[in-house]
């Protein structure tokens, strides 16, 4: 993409510190945007995440990538802090153009195959804060900002298309009941953005190599495959920086109106765009998990990347 496909766009990618998030406001910065990245993991202070990432070291990845990062530590449970934030940002830039919600909370391993009776109530309970209550204050308070500017674009982040979560049951009660909020979430804003000449997508990354899947594995992004060995069906997984790029393209397509009230998945997006991951490969994670993983067939990624 042009380094400069996105120059002069004000961009807010709420829940930047890692994972989605550090990739999709790097790759809005390769395009040239003004990234607002925002997060609870500082230099000075972790979250109860207790990973290493911090938001400066995003928005300084954003700058060293052609844009300008800009960090703001941000609790987005916190209404005030969501507040202040909006009107720095309206008072720095005037405008915001992208809206990216990725804020999540996940501590530790999911409840995997868990009932709502035997997963643990406060960390369920916390969840559903960090993952949805997060998303409802922080489009309450950048709307009405981002709708001043006719064209604006809204990605609500997910895990899973709408087509393969509506007929599959996800990790657990609280994850599933997560992952199916933010989706309505996508579906409710559409209706409410369409007069304002803004556009709604939900948008879905594949098998994600973040930073804790990578550490999980015993692995890095460098030598990967190796994780294969012992988890054949990682072979579809892609880099942060994939769905990073298809938020970028969607960002600059001039006709991204065309996909309002969508679900999208990046590996969907790379075919259309024509963007590649890091190593030049497409991968299409939700189209292999259907018809390979599920399936119960030998990992085998001929076709799907």
């Amino acid at each position: 993409m042009d380094g400069k496909a996105l120059a002069g766009k004000v961009t807010l990618v709420a829940g930047g510190t890692r994972a989605a998030g550090r990739g999709i406001a790097v790759q809005l910065g390769a395009a040239g945007a003004t990234v607002y990245v925002t997060g609870r993991s500082t230099r000075a202070q972790r979250s109860e995440m207790d990973r290493p990432e911090t938001i400066e070291e995003t928005a300084e990845l954003v700058d060293k990538a052609g844009g300008r990062g800009i960090a703001v530590r941000v609790d987005h449970t916190d209404p005030e802090q969501v507040k202040a934030l909006v009107e720095r940002i309206e008072a720095e830039q005037g405008a915001l153009h992208v809206l990216v919600n990725d804020i999540w909370g996940q501590t530790g391993e999911p409840s995997w195959d868990k009932s709502v009776w035997e997963s643990p109530l406060d960390d369920g309970l916390r969840l559903l804060r960090l993952g949805v209550e997060t998303h409802a204050i922080t489009s309450h308070f950048a709307l009405p900002l981002l709708i001043k500017s006719p064209g604006g674009l809204v990605i609500e982040m997910t895990d899973g298309t709408d087509e393969y979560n509506a007929t599959n049951y996800r990790v657990s009660f609280f994850y599933d009941v997560a992952k199916g909020a933010v989706s309505r979430m996508a579906f409710a804003l559409a209706h409410e953005l369409k007069p304002h000449k803004t556009t709604s997508i939900l948008l879905t990354p594949g098998w994600l190599r973040s930073e804790a899947m990578l550490d999980g594995f015993g692995v890095t992004e460098d030598n990967w495959r190796d994780a294969t060995e012992r988890i054949p069906h990682f072979a579809i997984s892609e880099s942060p920086s994939y769905v990073g790029r298809a938020v970028a393209a969607l960002a600059a397509d001039p006709d991204v109106s065309r996909y309002h009230g969508k679900s999208l998945s990046s590996g969907e997006l790379a075919k259309i765009y024509g963007f590649t991951d890091l190593d030049g490969s497409q991968p299409d994670a939700w189209r292999y998990i259907v018809e390979v993983e599920s399936q119960g067939k030998p990992a085998d990624t001929t076709g799907y990347r």
